[in-house]
Protein backbone atom coordinates (compact mmCIF):
# COMPACT_ATOMS: atom_id res chain seq x y z
CA UNK A 1 0.00 0.00 0.00
CA UNK A 2 2.70 2.49 1.14
CA UNK A 3 5.94 3.58 -0.96
CA UNK A 4 9.04 3.77 1.07
CA UNK A 5 10.29 7.30 -0.17
CA UNK A 6 14.13 7.74 1.02
CA UNK A 7 14.80 11.22 2.49
CA UNK A 8 18.26 12.50 3.32
CA UNK A 9 19.04 14.42 6.73
CA UNK A 10 21.89 15.98 8.59
CA UNK A 11 21.87 13.32 11.14
CA UNK A 12 23.73 10.55 12.51
CA UNK A 13 21.02 8.02 11.83
CA UNK A 14 20.99 8.61 8.22
CA UNK A 15 18.12 8.90 5.49
CA UNK A 16 14.59 8.91 6.97
CA UNK A 17 11.63 6.90 5.60
CA UNK A 18 8.75 8.88 4.44
CA UNK A 19 5.71 6.51 3.07
CA UNK A 20 3.56 7.78 0.56
CA UNK A 21 0.15 6.35 -0.56
CA UNK A 22 -2.42 7.86 -2.81
CA UNK A 23 -2.09 11.60 -1.78
CA UNK A 24 -0.90 10.81 1.84
CA UNK A 25 2.37 11.15 3.04
CA UNK A 26 3.76 10.08 6.41
CA UNK A 27 6.71 11.74 7.85
CA UNK A 28 7.95 13.80 5.30
CA UNK A 29 11.33 14.68 6.31
CA UNK A 30 13.92 17.66 7.79
CA UNK A 31 13.11 21.19 6.31
CA UNK A 32 16.42 20.87 4.04
CA UNK A 33 16.63 22.33 0.52
CA UNK A 34 18.19 18.52 -0.44
CA UNK A 35 15.92 16.99 1.56
CA UNK A 36 12.91 18.63 -0.35
CA UNK A 37 14.96 18.47 -4.03
CA UNK A 38 14.31 14.21 -2.88
CA UNK A 39 11.00 14.60 -1.63
CA UNK A 40 10.14 16.36 -5.10
CA UNK A 41 11.77 13.84 -7.57
CA UNK A 42 10.29 10.91 -5.30
CA UNK A 43 6.65 12.67 -5.92
CA UNK A 44 7.60 13.39 -9.75
CA UNK A 45 8.47 9.61 -10.39
CA UNK A 46 5.08 8.99 -9.32
CA UNK A 47 3.37 11.95 -11.32
CA UNK A 48 2.53 13.77 -8.35
CA UNK A 49 3.61 17.28 -7.07
CA UNK A 50 3.76 18.84 -3.44
CA UNK A 51 0.27 20.51 -4.51
CA UNK A 52 -1.34 17.01 -4.63
CA UNK A 53 -0.69 15.92 -1.30
CA UNK A 54 -3.75 16.25 0.46
CA UNK A 55 -2.94 14.66 4.29
CA UNK A 56 0.66 14.85 6.04
CA UNK A 57 0.84 12.30 8.87
CA UNK A 58 3.18 13.03 11.65
CA UNK A 59 4.52 9.99 13.48
CA UNK A 60 6.37 11.60 16.20
CA UNK A 61 7.94 15.48 16.78
CA UNK A 62 11.63 15.24 15.72
CA UNK A 63 13.09 17.49 12.75
CA UNK A 64 13.65 14.57 10.57
CA UNK A 65 10.66 13.48 10.53
CA UNK A 66 8.46 16.41 10.64
CA UNK A 67 10.32 19.61 9.44
CA UNK A 68 8.97 20.31 5.90
CA UNK A 69 5.61 19.75 6.75
CA UNK A 70 5.14 23.26 6.26
CA UNK A 71 5.94 23.48 2.71
CA UNK A 72 3.29 20.91 2.27
CA UNK A 73 0.46 22.67 4.34
CA UNK A 74 1.47 25.61 2.48
CA UNK A 75 0.43 24.17 -0.67
CA UNK A 76 -3.13 23.01 0.96
CA UNK A 77 -2.16 19.72 2.76
CA UNK A 78 -3.83 19.11 6.40
CA UNK A 79 -1.21 18.28 9.21
CA UNK A 80 -2.10 15.13 11.38
CA UNK A 81 -0.58 14.12 14.84
CA UNK A 82 -1.53 13.36 18.65
CA UNK A 83 -2.45 16.02 21.04
CA UNK A 84 1.08 16.29 22.96
CA UNK A 85 2.96 16.36 19.19
CA UNK A 86 0.79 19.45 17.84
CA UNK A 87 2.37 21.39 20.93
CA UNK A 88 5.95 20.70 19.59
CA UNK A 89 5.90 20.77 16.39
CA UNK A 90 3.31 24.06 16.25
CA UNK A 91 6.11 26.22 18.39
CA UNK A 92 9.64 23.86 17.93
CA UNK A 93 11.76 26.70 19.75
CA UNK A 94 9.74 27.18 22.50
CA UNK A 95 9.95 23.40 23.37
CA UNK A 96 13.34 23.32 22.95
CA UNK A 97 13.81 26.27 25.26
CA UNK A 98 11.89 24.52 27.93
CA UNK A 99 14.00 21.42 27.43
CA UNK A 100 17.21 23.49 27.98
CA UNK A 101 15.69 25.11 30.80
CA UNK A 102 15.09 22.25 32.59
CA UNK A 103 18.20 20.04 31.53
CA UNK A 104 20.56 22.34 32.65
CA UNK A 105 19.81 21.74 36.49
CA UNK A 106 18.38 18.25 35.62
CA UNK A 107 22.36 17.21 34.25
CA UNK A 108 24.11 19.23 37.13
CA UNK A 109 22.12 17.75 39.80
CA UNK A 110 23.38 14.48 38.28
CA UNK A 111 26.91 14.96 38.16
CA UNK A 112 27.71 17.01 35.62
CA UNK A 113 29.84 20.18 34.92
CA UNK A 114 27.29 23.03 35.04
CA UNK A 115 29.18 24.32 32.01
CA UNK A 116 28.89 20.64 30.70
CA UNK A 117 25.96 20.64 31.26
CA UNK A 118 24.75 24.23 28.94
CA UNK A 119 27.15 23.17 25.97
CA UNK A 120 25.18 19.57 26.08
CA UNK A 121 21.73 20.89 26.18
CA UNK A 122 22.73 23.75 23.83
CA UNK A 123 23.76 21.55 21.09
CA UNK A 124 20.42 20.82 19.29
CA UNK A 125 19.76 24.12 18.56
CA UNK A 126 21.11 23.19 15.46
CA UNK A 127 18.40 21.63 15.01
CA UNK A 128 16.25 24.75 14.79
CA UNK A 129 17.15 25.09 10.93
CA UNK A 130 15.60 21.39 10.43
CA UNK A 131 12.21 21.70 12.12
CA UNK A 132 10.25 25.08 10.82
CA UNK A 133 6.90 25.09 13.38
CA UNK A 134 3.68 24.00 11.48
CA UNK A 135 0.02 24.66 12.31
CA UNK A 136 -1.87 21.29 13.05
CA UNK A 137 -5.37 21.01 11.38
CA UNK A 138 -6.07 17.58 13.36
CA UNK A 139 -5.42 15.73 16.01
CA UNK A 140 -4.88 12.01 16.42
CA UNK A 141 -6.29 9.96 19.60
CA UNK A 142 -5.72 6.13 19.71
CA UNK A 143 -8.71 4.63 18.28
CA UNK A 144 -8.97 6.98 16.10
CA UNK A 145 -9.25 6.40 11.82
CA UNK A 146 -7.65 7.84 9.56
CA UNK A 147 -9.00 7.24 5.83
CA UNK A 148 -6.09 6.63 3.02
CA UNK A 149 -6.33 5.61 0.10
CA UNK A 150 -9.68 4.18 0.73
CA UNK A 151 -8.24 1.90 3.37
CA UNK A 152 -8.82 2.58 7.32
CA UNK A 153 -6.05 3.17 8.96
CA UNK A 154 -6.06 2.82 13.08
CA UNK A 155 -3.94 5.09 15.38
CA UNK A 156 -2.53 3.77 18.41
CA UNK A 157 -0.05 6.00 20.85
CA UNK A 158 3.22 4.02 22.00
CA UNK A 159 5.62 5.45 24.33
CA UNK A 160 9.47 5.62 24.82
CA UNK A 161 11.04 7.16 21.75
CA UNK A 162 9.68 10.72 21.68
CA UNK A 163 6.67 12.84 23.29
CA UNK A 164 3.45 12.08 21.81
CA UNK A 165 4.32 9.27 18.94
CA UNK A 166 1.67 7.50 17.36
CA UNK A 167 1.52 4.38 15.15
CA UNK A 168 -0.83 3.67 12.15
CA UNK A 169 -2.31 0.20 11.95
CA UNK A 170 -4.31 -1.43 8.65
CA UNK A 171 -4.70 -4.54 7.05
CA UNK A 172 -2.36 -5.48 3.93
CA UNK A 173 -2.26 -8.33 1.38
CA UNK A 174 0.56 -9.50 3.72
CA UNK A 175 -1.35 -9.59 7.04
CA UNK A 176 -1.05 -6.70 10.02
CA UNK A 177 1.17 -3.82 9.17
CA UNK A 178 2.08 -0.83 11.10
CA UNK A 179 3.75 2.46 10.46
CA UNK A 180 5.43 2.62 13.72
CA UNK A 181 8.41 5.96 13.22
CA UNK A 182 11.49 5.22 15.37
CA UNK A 183 9.50 3.39 18.25
CA UNK A 184 10.90 0.40 16.34
CA UNK A 185 13.84 -0.45 14.27
CA UNK A 186 15.15 -2.78 12.06
CA UNK A 187 18.91 -2.93 13.12
CA UNK A 188 19.12 0.09 15.99
CA UNK A 189 18.29 0.23 19.30
CA UNK A 190 15.90 3.57 19.64
CA UNK A 191 17.34 5.69 22.65
CA UNK A 192 14.26 6.55 25.01
CA UNK A 193 15.75 10.28 25.24
CA UNK A 194 14.98 11.80 28.75
CA UNK A 195 11.89 14.67 28.09
CA UNK A 196 11.18 17.25 30.32
CA UNK A 197 8.16 17.31 32.50
CA UNK A 198 4.85 18.34 30.22
CA UNK A 199 4.89 21.70 32.11
CA UNK A 200 7.48 23.63 34.41
CA UNK A 201 7.32 22.16 38.66
CA UNK A 202 5.65 18.98 37.22
CA UNK A 203 7.16 14.98 37.01
CA UNK A 204 9.90 14.05 34.64
CA UNK A 205 8.61 11.14 32.79
CA UNK A 206 10.30 7.64 33.45
CA UNK A 207 10.88 7.20 29.66
CA UNK A 208 12.40 4.09 29.62
CA UNK A 209 10.31 2.18 32.09
CA UNK A 210 7.33 3.35 30.10
CA UNK A 211 8.90 1.99 26.79
CA UNK A 212 9.35 -1.31 27.97
CA UNK A 213 5.81 -1.79 28.97
CA UNK A 214 4.56 -0.25 25.28
CA UNK A 215 7.20 -2.68 23.46
CA UNK A 216 5.34 -5.26 25.50
CA UNK A 217 2.25 -4.14 24.72
CA UNK A 218 2.90 -3.94 21.21
CA UNK A 219 4.03 -7.03 20.85
CA UNK A 220 1.14 -8.63 21.97
CA UNK A 221 -0.96 -7.19 19.04
CA UNK A 222 0.11 -9.71 16.62
CA UNK A 223 1.50 -7.12 13.50
CA UNK A 224 2.76 -9.36 10.74
CA UNK A 225 5.09 -6.25 9.33
CA UNK A 226 6.47 -2.86 10.72
CA UNK A 227 7.31 -0.18 8.64
CA UNK A 228 9.67 1.77 10.46
CA UNK A 229 11.52 5.54 10.50
CA UNK A 230 14.48 4.33 9.28
CA UNK A 231 16.30 1.59 7.20
CA UNK A 232 14.85 -1.61 5.95
CA UNK A 233 10.97 -2.67 7.21
CA UNK A 234 10.47 -5.32 10.42
CA UNK A 235 9.33 -8.77 8.99
CA UNK A 236 9.68 -10.62 12.27
CA UNK A 237 8.13 -7.57 14.96
CA UNK A 238 7.62 -9.87 17.63
CA UNK A 239 10.98 -10.89 17.15
CA UNK A 240 12.54 -7.58 16.75
CA UNK A 241 10.43 -6.57 20.60
CA UNK A 242 11.75 -9.40 21.96
CA UNK A 243 15.42 -8.84 20.65
CA UNK A 244 15.11 -4.73 22.16
CA UNK A 245 13.90 -5.80 25.27
CA UNK A 246 16.30 -8.37 26.08
CA UNK A 247 19.18 -5.84 25.54
CA UNK A 248 17.16 -3.29 27.59
CA UNK A 249 17.22 -6.28 30.10
CA UNK A 250 20.99 -6.70 30.05
CA UNK A 251 21.82 -3.00 30.21
CA UNK A 252 19.77 -2.83 33.15
CA UNK A 253 21.46 -5.42 34.72
CA UNK A 254 24.44 -3.70 33.84
CA UNK A 255 23.84 -0.80 35.39
CA UNK A 256 23.23 -2.69 38.41
CA UNK A 257 26.73 -4.11 38.76
CA UNK A 258 27.80 -0.06 38.57
CA UNK A 259 25.81 1.19 41.60
CA UNK A 260 27.68 -0.46 44.24
CA UNK A 261 27.75 2.49 46.65
CA UNK A 262 26.09 6.31 46.19
CA UNK A 263 26.63 6.24 42.45
CA UNK A 264 25.58 9.61 40.39
CA UNK A 265 23.70 9.16 37.10
CA UNK A 266 27.25 10.63 35.07
CA UNK A 267 29.38 8.29 36.74
CA UNK A 268 26.97 5.50 35.83
CA UNK A 269 27.45 7.25 32.04
CA UNK A 270 31.13 7.47 32.10
CA UNK A 271 31.15 3.80 33.10
CA UNK A 272 28.72 2.36 30.69
CA UNK A 273 30.80 4.81 27.94
CA UNK A 274 34.26 6.12 28.84
CA UNK A 275 34.85 9.73 28.04
CA UNK A 276 32.40 10.70 25.38
CA UNK A 277 32.36 14.00 23.28
CA UNK A 278 29.46 16.83 24.31
CA UNK A 279 27.45 15.64 21.18
CA UNK A 280 26.83 12.31 22.79
CA UNK A 281 26.20 13.12 26.07
CA UNK A 282 22.46 13.57 25.84
CA UNK A 283 22.07 10.06 24.55
CA UNK A 284 24.27 8.74 27.12
CA UNK A 285 22.51 10.34 29.85
CA UNK A 286 19.34 9.20 28.87
CA UNK A 287 20.30 5.44 28.80
CA UNK A 288 21.70 5.50 32.22
CA UNK A 289 19.17 8.02 33.46
CA UNK A 290 17.17 5.33 31.90
CA UNK A 291 18.14 2.11 33.39
CA UNK A 292 18.11 3.91 36.97
CA UNK A 293 14.56 4.58 36.26
CA UNK A 294 13.79 0.61 35.71
CA UNK A 295 15.98 -0.59 38.66
CA UNK A 296 14.22 2.22 40.87
CA UNK A 297 11.00 0.53 39.88
CA UNK A 298 11.52 -3.16 40.17
CA UNK A 299 12.91 -1.12 44.07
CA UNK A 300 16.80 -2.76 43.05
CA UNK A 301 18.13 1.02 43.88
CA UNK A 302 16.94 3.77 45.90
CA UNK A 303 17.58 7.41 44.97
CA UNK A 304 18.49 10.13 47.47
CA UNK A 305 20.40 13.35 47.52
CA UNK A 306 23.67 14.15 49.00
CA UNK A 307 25.72 17.12 48.98
CA UNK A 308 23.52 18.99 46.18
CA UNK A 309 23.37 15.85 43.85
CA UNK A 310 21.27 12.79 42.97
CA UNK A 311 23.47 9.46 44.26
CA UNK A 312 21.91 5.66 43.71
CA UNK A 313 22.20 3.19 45.96
CA UNK A 314 21.42 -0.45 46.10
CA UNK A 315 18.86 -1.97 48.33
Amino acid sequence: MFSRLSIPTPFQVGPVNAYLAGRTLVDPGPDSEEAWAKLLAALEERELTPDDVEQVLITHPHPDHFGVAHRLRERGARVLASPEARSIVEDFPARLEHEQAYFVDFFEQCGMARETAATVTNLPEAFLAYATSVDVDRELDAGDGVTVDDVQLTVDAVTGHAPGELLFAFEDGDGRVALVGDNVLADITPNPFLQPPAESGGHRPRVLPGYNESLQALREDSFDRFLPGHREPIEDPAGRIDAILREHDERTAEVATIVDGPTTPVEVMNELFGDLPATEQFSGMSEAVGHLDVLEERELVTKRERGGLVVYEPI
